[in-house]
């Protein structure tokens, strides 16, 4: 089965975050076809298994996409449709790679179901006994491995307060809690850091208000945490004025940069090598299911896919048939040497903080 094929068999299972069913069964279809074992676990989550026994690696990715039909099809050398890049396409390549794996130890390609943010199929997983190496399936270019992801926090902040007429010179509710967005950002710990990763940034995402004699304004804040802080730190450092607001966090998740030498990244870049590019480590200011996983699992891991990340959630995701099947080249290398490597050495288990 060539790499476009595969990809278009998964591509034509349309699947917005939470409603990724067609696509999973799609999914262990296809690793069935390419010799898995394949079945589907309580989460949802779709799972294709060669080998048996230790060291498992285990390939992460996400079988859902963001919403918006597109047209599937496959022209010039590429290959086109909603996920070819984020994250169906590193599946596709994951689930080729492993076609061929012969142990020793256990190979796992799992689609997960569910949006980053809220990470149903990830979350999951991390509760469950941890492999020996993950490697998440994102976009980085067949030449690109990623080492870091910062952080997520979502929030609301409820602010209240009594109507006044607005000739008064109270301000409104309103008013104090975009007052109270300006003190967050005027936070000691949001000042820039070296780079955009190494820095707390803040958006607004929506602010809504309402009431009669009792008025009401919700801000809904979504702040990017970079490695060396935590959810839990930012969320005492916001201002209790002015409006003294009630903020309740809806999505945390914590920043993440492995090691540049673990095994896993060690494995990539040797495969990069040999299929003739200069490997590129990527710092991303999104997040992936590493972020969830690694630490839970404790663990060595990286993020590896072919795609350009900036065609991620846009109406022309596309990937070069060029470039899944150098991927799949490049992850049957990886695997098959961290593998052995893992059955030499055995498991390298990281410490708690990982971030």
């Amino acid at each position: 089965m060539d790499e476009a094929t595969a990809l278009l068999r998964l591509l034509r299972r349309y699947s917005p975050s939470g409603s990724e069913g067609p696509a999973v069964c799609e999914f262990v279809r296809l690793a069935r076809d390419l010799g898995y074992v394949g079945r589907v676990d309580a989460a949802g989550n779709g799972i294709a298994r060669r080998g048996r026994g230790s060291p498992r690696i285990v390939y992460l990715g996400h079988i859902d996409t963001v919403s918006g039909r597109r047209p599937v099809y496959r022209r010039g050398g590429r290959v086109y449709g909603r996920g070819a890049v984020d994250a169906k396409g590193p599946l596709a390549a994951a689930l080729l790679a492993g076609a061929t794996f012969d142990g020793p130890g256990t190979f796992e390609v799992i689609g997960a179901v569910g949006e980053e943010a809220a990470s149903p199929g990830a979350r999951h997983l991390a509760g469950r006994r941890g492999p020996d190496a993950v490697i998440a399936g994102e976009p980085s270019r067949w030449d690109g491995i990623t080492i870091g992801y910062k952080g997520d926090l979502r929030l609301t902040a409820r602010f209240r307060g009594q109507r006044t007429h607005y000739s008064s010179p109270q301000p409104t509710v309103a008013d104090t809690a975009l007052r109270w967005v300006e003190s967050v950002r005027a936070l000691p710990m949001m000042t820039p850091g070296a780079s955009p990763f190494r820095s707390l940034t803040l958006k607004v995402v929506g602010v809504t208000t309402g009431g009669d004699d009792a008025e009401w304004a919700v801000v809904t804040l979504d702040l990017r945490i970079p490695p060396r802080r935590t959810t839990a730190e930012v969320l005492r450092a916001l201002p209790s004025e002015p409006g003294d607001p009630l903020v309740r966090p809806f999505v945390r998740i914590e920043p993440i940069e492995v090691d540049r030498t673990n095994p896993v990244i060690r494995a990539l870049e040797q495969a990069v090598r040999t299929e003739g590019g200069l490997p590129t480590l990527w710092r991303k200011s999104g997040t992936s299911d590493l972020n969830l996983v690694a630490p839970a699992w404790r663990v060595a891991g990286a993020a590896y896919g072919p795609g350009d990340p900036h065609l991620d959630h846009t109406a022309r995701e596309w990937v070069s048939e060029r470039e899944l099947g150098r991927s799949v080249r490049i992850l049957r290398a990886a695997v098959g040497q961290l593998a052995h490597e893992l059955a030499d050495t055995g498991r390298t288990v990281l410490p708690r903080e990982t971030r």
